[in-house]
């Protein structure tokens, strides 16, 4: 799986263009918070994109962080450990995202297990780790650890309640949406089949 050659013409075009969407200043961002989260059970990962990808390639640091987002002895995953056999560390990650989507996280914004452990999409591993730290911001409930402002912040419902009078009131109001026919007059049209006048 790993050891394919290198790619060339539109398939190199498309993973330079990929590659590209990796963001380094978010990278710092999410080791910083993943160091946090998980208190001092994780090692600092070299810097770069390869460091990035090498030290969360295993599935371990995941599963500490998803398991840190959730009260102490009730992380979804169960069994953490560290293998240097591919499909163990590919399993781990697949168990991270599950948890993640259980906890919150859309499908949409979930990465394949391939894009981490091959290196292929390391943008889309940023955008799900985004993702899940906003969402632990959001939850509110005394999980997260560290600074707020590192993640957007995720909307939240606003929900309006109006009377059955204010509903009947806003069916007579024509929204200028709709248009308006105030300023409109016929001056200066010609009868339908006429030829218009230029002077």
């Amino acid at each position: 799986m790993a050891n394919r050659g290198p790619s060339y013409g539109l398939s190199r075009e498309v993973q330079q263009k990929i590659d590209r969407q990796y963001d380094p200043e978010l990278e710092q961002v999410l080791v910083r918070w993943i160091l946090a989260q998980c208190g001092g059970d994780v090692a600092q990962p070299a810097p770069g994109r390869d460091g990035f990808q090498q030290w969360l390639k295993d599935g371990t640091v995941l599963c500490q962080l998803i398991n840190s987002l959730h009260p102490r002895g009730q992380g979804p995953v169960a069994k953490i450990q560290a293998s240097a056999m591919a499909f163990k560390q590919m399993e781990q990650i697949s168990q991270f995202l599950q948890a993640a989507e259980r906890y919150g996280i859309a499908a949409t914004d979930i990465f394949q297990t391939v894009d981490l452990w091959e290196g292929k999409n390391m943008a889309c591993v940023q955008r799900t780790l985004m993702n899940l730290g906003s969402l632990a911001v959001a939850k509110g409930d005394g999980l997260f650890v560290g600074d707020p402002n590192w993640f957007p912040k995720k909307s939240q419902e606003n929900r309006r309640v109006f009377s059955e009078d204010k509903l009947k009131e806003g069916q007579n109001v024509i929204g200028l949406q709709m248009g308006t026919n105030r300023g409109a007059s016929q001056a200066g049209m010609t009868g339908y089949g006429m030829p218009r006048q230029i002077l």
